[in-house]
């Protein structure tokens, strides 16, 4: 667990965490898979609720919404990465086959207390993220969805997993 804890609060940016999101997947649940994308896109956020990420079937692509990632580097920035984990692993349970929401979040919360322990603050944030980001509720004021939603590539994004150029 401190092994875990310690990259995390350690990780510099989204390719990063994600290494230890796929890390932490294998370690805790055997499951594991490569070739991943990660896009950003300001999808806002409504009255009272936010999408945190999101997984197409069939793709190779998560998509950030860079709404709520930008409010709480800005507000918690000590909650950052453990935000970030958090929905990166929602979703990277996703693209291996869990496509059932209920189950996600509850494999998502079996995964980071196998991680962190049950009162970390990452396992905490899977039972319930409102709870630490009140602001979000009101993140309206922030940004509004846009029309044509433009999703941006992450650069060096699960960059591990490849073994070659061709």
């Amino acid at each position: 667990m401190a092994e875990f804890a310690a990259r995390l609060a350690s990780a510099k940016g989204l390719p990063e965490i994600f290494e230890l999101v796929k890390d932490g997947a294998r370690v805790a649940a055997g499951k594991h898979r490569a070739g991943l994308m990660l896009g950003l896109a300001e999808m806002g956020v409504g009255n009272g609720y936010w999408i945190g990420a999101f997984y197409t079937v069939g793709t190779n692509m998560i998509v950030m919404n860079e709404t709520p990632w930008r409010v709480v580097q800005k507000t918690r920035p000590k909650l950052a990465n453990a935000y970030a984990f958090m929905v990166l692993l929602h979703e990277y349970l996703h693209s291996l086959g869990n496509l059932d929401e209920a189950n996600d979040r509850a494999e998502t919360v079996e995964v980071c207390e196998a991680l962190f322990g049950h009162e970390s603050v990452v396992t905490e944030m899977a039972y319930d993220v409102t709870k630490f980001f009140p602001e979000l509720h009101f993140a309206s004021i922030y940004m509004s969805p846009k029309p044509n939603m433009e999703i941006k590539l992450v650069k060096g994004f699960d960059e591990g997993s490849v073994d070659y150029i061709a």
